[in-house]
């Protein structure tokens, strides 16, 4: 089923409950491949990239099986670092098995990831800090291959504060002779999942959850039991939703301890908050404030996952906003379908928009063309009087485990189609 149908109008209203986390899941499961132990992996979210990353740690050798509660892990047979190429042309994580392959086996073959169209999103920053740390690189055949016959520690500094080269030079770090210096880090709390997995199999990390990381390797690591952190993203999700429709909503096991920004900004949107260890309950009213300006950033800056779904909100909201992307370039791909609801957005350039509230968005027949436009488009469905269609979904299936469900469960009348 690769469409969705709202009937919008609802407020939404009640209690949902916070899935486990795609983008801290995905170099987690990558990661059990340091190891050569079992590593149970709990609150793994069932969604399509999860599944795609199994497949390929399976094919990889790894004997890995799904229980009630997680993902066991067995990585005792893997030999050798070749990637399916159909695997790794579908998702862009993917590519943090370069470092945790590079540092199981000393190699690594896989042709350019895939993943959603949000940018350029180019991997010179991976290649040029692994270089640094003895990896050589080649082309053959399309396919990018990686070789280190000695993996040692280095002194590197990003000059962007990348998610994904992080994540592979602390994969590799653990791995490699000596220790690694790692400035302009991102601080993504991804990033501390990750190191935390590590730091529980044996790993020896300093400054985690800061910009400069201290990897000690070469230290034996073993399996572990581990808890994948709640979904901040999802639950920024339902809780703009919610912003949107003036709606009423306790969001269960939500990480408000890193989702500050979005709280802030739900706050400036005129939503009365309560934050718990529990989760957090979130209270609105229609229409929702104007934001003025609103600017993404890396963390703890305003996550651009959630960018497009504050813009479907801002749609409706009492006046004029203007929302900057700073991270991704094609992020405002979702403006040409808000539009075809009755919004009013003016492109002012690549980079920014201008937004002037209107009353009410309207029913339209539109399409997801990547993961967080697809989820935008649908909290607009559930905002706008009448009905809306979302075609594409099978993007959002890639990061929401159900989404349907989630939104029936807070009274939104919405199906898979």
């Amino acid at each position: 089923m690769d469409s969705i149908c709202i009937q919008g109008g609802v407020t939404l209203e009640g209690k949902v409950c916070i899935q486990g986390s795609k983008n801290a899941s995905l170099p987690i499961l990558a990661a059990t491949l340091l190891t050569g132990e079992t590593s149970f992996i709990r609150n793994c979210p069932r969604i399509a990239d999860v599944y795609a990353m199994v497949s390929l740690l399976k094919s990889l050798g790894c004997g890995v099986r799904w229980q009630e509660r997680g993902i066991m892990v067995d990585p005792s047979r893997v030999r050798r670092g070749d990637m399916p190429r159909e695997a790794v042309t579908g998702m862009r994580s993917s590519l943090c098995l370069l470092g945790a392959l590079v540092g199981r086996c000393g190699e690594a073959v896989l042709e350019h990831p895939g993943g959603c169209v949000i940018g350029k999103r180019p991997i010179d920053l991976h290649i040029s800090a692994l270089r640094q740390m003895g990896v050589e690189f080649s082309e053959e055949k399309g396919c990018l291959r990686a070789v280190a016959d000695r993996l040692h520690g280095a002194r590197i500094c990003l000059p962007f504060p990348s998610v994904g080269a992080t994540e592979n030079i602390i994969l590799a770090g653990v791995m490699a002779e000596g220790d690694t210096i790692l400035e302009g880090a991102a601080k993504e709390p991804e990033i501390t999942a990750l190191c935390r997995y590590l730091q529980c199999c044996g790993a020896h990390i300093e400054g985690v959850g800061t910009g400069r990381l201290m990897i000690r390797g070469g230290r034996r690591l073993y399996g572990t039991d581990f808890t994948v952190p709640a979904d901040r993203i999802v639950a920024g999700t339902y809780l703009l939703a919610c912003i949107g429709t003036g709606g009423s909503v306790f969001l269960e096991n939500a990480p408000e301890k890193d989702m500050e920004s979005v709280l802030e900004t739900a706050e400036r949107m005129g939503a009365k908050l309560c934050v718990s260890g529990e989760g957090i309950y979130v209270q609105a009213s229609v229409p929702p404030k104007s934001l003025g300006c609103l600017r993404t950033a890396p963390h703890p800056g305003f996550p651009t996952d959630l960018q497009s779904v504050a813009l479907a909100v801002e749609t409706v909201g009492d006046g004029f906003s203007v929302i900057e992307e700073t991270i991704f370039e094609n992020r405002f791909r979702v403006v040409e379908d808000l539009r075809r609801m009755g919004a009013c957005i003016e492109m002012r350039d690549k980079k920014s928009v201008l937004v002037k509230g209107m009353p009410a968005l309207k029913g339209a027949a539109v399409q997801a063309r990547e993961l967080r436009g697809g989820a935008a488009l649908v909290a607009a469905g559930l905002i706008a009087r009448g009905e809306t269609l979302v075609t594409g979904c099978s993007f959002i299936y890639r990061g929401y485990e159900n989404i349907c469900r989630d939104f029936r469960e807070l009274g939104a009348r919405v199906v898979s189609v």
